[in-house]
C-alpha cells in the first residue's frame, strides 16, 4: 500500500508561463512532457464514488497502469490518500492483480460488488508537464496539468478545463511540500489551494 501525499494548486491560465519558468529555473532543466489519458470507471449508480474510491485506467507513453485510490483527506490543496497501482497489458482491468495489490478489505469489497456492472463514466485528457525538484532535503515531482475532463451522459458531452500545479511527495518530510509551496506562490501570482481532485470533477460533471 502507498500513501500519495501531494498539494494541489489551481493555476489560472495566464500564469502557466510563469510557474514553468519558477520550475525550469529552480532545476536549470525545460519540463517534460507527457501526454495521459486517464479513464475513470463506476456503476450507472456511481457505487464506488458513494465508497469515496476511484477506479482508473491510465494511458502513459509506456504503456497502461490501473490505479486504485481509497478515502483520504483534502485540506488547504494538501491531499493524502491510500493508493494502489499496477501495470497492465491493455486498455482493460484486471481484478486479480489490483486484489494482490491492495490490502484493504473495504476497498476490495466494495470493488467486488460493484464489478458486474463497471464501465467508463468520465475521462481526463491532458498533457503533464514534469520536473523533478530536489528541495530542502526532499525529492518532489512538480507537474502542470493542462487539459480537460469530459463525461458524456444522455449523449451529451460535457467537458472542465483542467489547468493546476501538482507538488507530489516521493521522499522526505511533508514540511518540504510546504516550503515549496510558499516560494512558489510568491513568484507566481494567482495560485488557490486546490481541494477538489481530477475525480470529484468528473463526478460532478456527470451529476450536473
Amino acid at each position: 500500500m502507498g500513501i500519495e501525499r501531494e498539494i494541489k494548486l489551481a493555476l489560472p491560465s495566464a500564469q502557466a508561463e510563469a510557474a514553468e519558468r519558477f520550475f525550469s529555473g529552480l532545476t536549470g532543466a525545460p519540463g517534460r512532457d507527457v501526454p495521459l489519458i486517464n479513464l475513470y470507471f463506476d456503476t450507472p449508480a456511481l457505487t464506488l464514488a458513494r465508497s469515496k474510491i476511484a477506479l482508473r485506467l491510465r494511458k502513459t507513453p509506456d504503456g497502461w497502469l490501473q490505479t486504485l485510490k481509497a478515502a483520504g483527506t483534502a485540506k488547504d490543496g494538501m491531499h493524502s490518500r491510500h493508493e494502489w497501482e499496477t501495470p497492465v497489458p491493455q486498455a482493460a482491468l484486471d481484478f486479480d492483480a489490483l486484489a494482490r495489490a491492495c490490502d484493504n478489505e473495504a476497498a476490495l469489497a466494495a470493488l467486488r460488488e460493484a464489478a458486474s456492472e463497471l464501465g467508463e463514466r468520465f475521462r481526463t485528457v491532458f498533457v503533464r508537464r514534469l520536473w523533478q525538484v530536489e528541495f530542502d532535503g526532499a525529492s518532489i515531482e512538480a507537474a502542470i496539468d493542462r487539459g480537460e475532463v469530459t463525461a458524456t451522459v444522455q449523449g451529451e458531452t460535457r467537458r472542465d478545463a483542467i489547468c493546476e500545479i501538482e507538488l507530489e511527495l516521493l521522499r522526505g518530510e511533508e514540511s518540504a511540500l510546504h516550503a515549496l509551496t510558499a516560494k512558489l506562490s510568491a513568484a507566481v501570482p494567482g495560485l488557490a489551494p486546490e481541494n477538489v481532485n481530477k475525480a470529484q470533477r468528473g463526478y460532478r460533471l456527470c451529476a450536473q
